[in-house]
């Protein structure tokens, strides 16, 4: 049985990917100290796993859970544009020197391969779609400069010390777990809980700002693929859909599959957001095997059921 750790396993990513570990017979060991996790994410499998309530900020702790692991999913961080531009000194603790601890402590304790949850934000708002990991990188963020940042670590630990670090640009993910009540969550929880109330949300900006949406099992399945591919250590793959659409025509479908009408509420757009984003996913089709199964509609479906249920149980 292997042994692989996540960090930021009790996050809404990270609990499908430790599910999807599980399932398939891994041994696994989840790091999250609960800053942005919630540990009912894993409330099912919580007898299956080893669960170390640690800080990525402590080295010796990584260390310590990091011994006979094979490879290392890294997904714990503070995971927010506003957040970070309203408190960059935390965030930056976080997702710069927490990420490099966690490639230390893969160093010391002899992990094959590590796979880091970059971002798409890295991009910033160049003009050119869909986004190519060639391009120059271009962050309007706090958030996106440290994201960044840990690509740049992941490399220079492949290139000076051999490590297997592999980074998976994510592209606006979402899916059951997403938490709607943070005001940093993700667009679409957002969207989906107002829908559930019946009230309009807010749109930042004119709602016609473009994403590539991307449902959780399609990024977990790149994940795990990243972990096994041959010859991508070093390298940046986008883990994306290949498609984009507006805000607008997101609310739009979802008040069309729930059969009401909420006008949308319109305010200025947030500083740091992007205006539109798209990935190319040729390389990782070609490298990992990348092969995204859901359509947005089937996502927004699947999404809207399990947030239903999540009320109904109050």
């Amino acid at each position: 049985m292997r042994r692989v750790v996540v960090t930021g396993g009790a996050g809404f990513i990270g609990s499908a990917l430790v599910r999807a570990l599980l399932a398939r017979g891994d041994r696994v060991v989840v790091i999250d100290n609960l800053m942005t996790g919630r540990e009912d994410n894993l409330a099912e499998v919580a007898d299956r796993i080893e669960w170390e309530r640690d800080d990525i900020r402590d080295y010796e702790a990584l260390v310590k859970a990091f011994r006979g692991a094979e490879v290392v999913f890294h997904l714990a961080a503070i995971p927010s544009v506003p957040r970070s531009i309203e408190e960059p000194a935390l965030t930056h603790d976080v997702n710069v020197n927490g990420t490099f601890n966690v490639f230390r402590a893969c160093l010391a304790t002899g992990v094959r391969r590590v796979v880091y949850a970059a971002s798409s934000s890295a991009y910033g708002d160049t003009e050119v779609l869909p986004k190519v990991e060639t391009m120059l990188p271009r962050p309007l963020s706090p958030y996106a400069a440290q994201k960044l940042m840990g690509e740049y670590y992941a490399r220079v630990f492949y290139l000076c010390y051999g490590l297997e670090a592999v980074s998976l640009r994510y592209f606006n993910v979402y899916g059951p777990r997403q938490d709607p009540t943070s005001p940093y969550s993700g667009v679409i929880s957002i969207f989906l809980r107002a829908l559930l109330e019946r009230r309009s949300p807010t749109i930042y900006g004119d709602g016609e700002q473009s994403r590539d949406f991307t449902y959780v099992e399609d990024v977990v399945a790149l994940t795990l693929k990243a972990a096994d591919a041959p010859n991508v250590g070093g390298k940046v793959y986008n883990a994306g859909n290949g498609q984009r659409y507006t805000l607008n025509y997101v609310w739009g479908l979802l008040q069309r599959l729930e059969g009401v009408e909420l006008p949308a509420q319109y305010a200025p757009a947030r500083p740091g957001d992007v205006r539109h984003s798209q990935a190319d996913i040729t390389a990782a089709v070609r490298d990992l095997g990348h092969s995204p199964q859901f359509t947005l509609e089937e996502g927004l479906r699947r999404t809207l059921e399990w947030q239903r249920a999540q009320l109904r149980r109050g």
